[in-house]
Parts: C-alpha cells; sequence; structure tokens
C-alpha cells in the first residue's frame, strides 16, 4: 500500500530538548537568572516553545516577553489561530514573570487564569508577543497580567493570573 498525500495537506517537524535537564538546572538558579539563560540559549527553552515557535524576547525582574510567529498550523476549525495559542503564550508570560521574582529552590504554578481575546489572529499577521507584568508578589501567592499585542501594538489579547509559590 502507498502512501497518498494530498496536495492540501502541509507537515511541520519539531524539536527538543530533555525537559527535566534543564528544570534541573533551573530549581539551582534564581529565576531571573534561569530565564535569561533560556533567553540567550545557555539552557533549553521549555519544550511547548517549539510547538507554538515561541521565544522569549527579554527578560527583566518582574517582566517577561514571549514571542512567536503564527501560521496556519495553529489554526481552530474555523480558520483562525487557536485561542488556545494565545492562552499558552500568555499563560508563559505571566507565570514566567513571577518566577523572575522567585530565589533558587522555589518554584511556582498557575492556580487561575483568566484571558480576554480582543481580536482574532490569522497567519499573516506577523509577529505576536505576549507581556507578562507581576502585579503582587508574596511569600505564598503572586498576582501577574499581560497582554498580547501584533507588532503593530494592535492588541490581541489580555490575561491576569495567579500563580501559588511552592516554597521547599
Amino acid at each position: 500500500m502507498t502512501d497518498t498525500v494530498s496536495p492540501q495537506t502541509r507537515r511541520k517537524t519539531i524539536t527538543w530538548e530533555d525537559p527535566l535537564a534543564g528544570a534541573e538546572q533551573g530549581m539551582r538558579m534564581p529565576g531571573l537568572e534561569y530565564l535569561t539563560a533560556m533567553a540567550e540559549g545557555r539552557l533549553p527553552p521549555a519544550p511547548i516553545s517549539a510547538h507554538l515557535g515561541m521565544s522569549v524576547v527579554s527578560v527583566a525582574e518582574g517582566e517577561v516577553v514571549f514571542a512567536a510567529t503564527p501560521d496556519e498550523s495553529l489554526y481552530n476549525p474555523i480558520g483562525s489561530v487557536h485561542g488556545g495559542v494565545a492562552a499558552t503564550m500568555l499563560d508563559s508570560a505571566v507565570a514566567c514573570a513571577v518566577h523572575s521574582t522567585l530565589p533558587a529552590g522555589v518554584g511556582y504554578t498557575s492556580v487561575e487564569l483568566k484571558i480576554n481575546y480582543v481580536r482574532a489572529i490569522r497567519a499573516g499577521v506577523g509577529e505576536i508577543r505576549a507581556t507578562g507584568r507581576v502585579v503582587k508578589s508574596g511569600s505564598r501567592v503572586a498576582f501577574a497580567e499581560g497582554d498580547l499585542r501584533a507588532a503593530d501594538g494592535t492588541l490581541l489579547a489580555t490575561a491576569s493570573s495567579t500563580c501559588l509559590v511552592i516554597r521547599p
């Protein structure tokens, strides 16, 4: 039997590195140092980045920016980029903004994420950027907010998040 491929068929190959090796190193580093090492390519990014073509653009204490250029492989059934792409980018930005404020050995996890979708995203929009900012960082809970924008500054989505701070 031969494998027939329709002219409409497209393929996308992704590669990633073992996520546990980088995470293990990261637990020994302050969050800002760890995220900076990923942004500079000294440590591998999270595997989800490969799926979305997402990269860390900038890292500062309390603020992280991710970028991606969506293509049709991220479309939902109605012909626009799936809302989960915006949610993933915003979750990454706001949670990593929290991570950037944490000392070595302290972890976090998202407890709540609220997304407001403002505009549809389609292939051809070019690069989109998710910026996350810490609003309040406490010893047990941190709050962050973020926005997703097109290259021309058009607002695509906003987010607010609560993260649980996990201390050993």
